[in-house]
């Protein structure tokens, strides 16, 4: 937990260095809004792709997971079928 703090940090510190770095820049101020605008706009298609990829990612693992209980249930019915057929021709 404390190392991931740790990471969590050190990333914030390098955003923040970046962003100061940008806007103290000896550029027009909007030149360094229009690159400030651009990386934004990047980070954002980035983050929302990586937000699809894990949607995708979850919804393939709760689909495996669903099918592997359909098959385990399904196994079982049969278990008991199998075992109420044993029963009436013992009795």
């Amino acid at each position: 937990m404390k190392s991931s703090n740790t990471i969590f940090g050190i990333l914030g510190a390098a955003a923040i260095g970046a962003a100061l770095g940008i806007l103290f820049a000896p550029e027009k101020g909007s030149e360094t809004r229009d690159k400030i605008a651009k990386k934004s706009a990047k980070k954002t298609d980035e983050i929302k792709a990586k937000i699809d990829q894990l949607k995708d990612t979850i919804n393939n693992k709760y689909q495996s997971t669903l099918h592997k209980g359909e098959e385990f249930v399904e196994d079982a019915e049969s278990e008991m079928n199998n075992i109420k057929k044993m029963n009436k021709q013992v009795l």
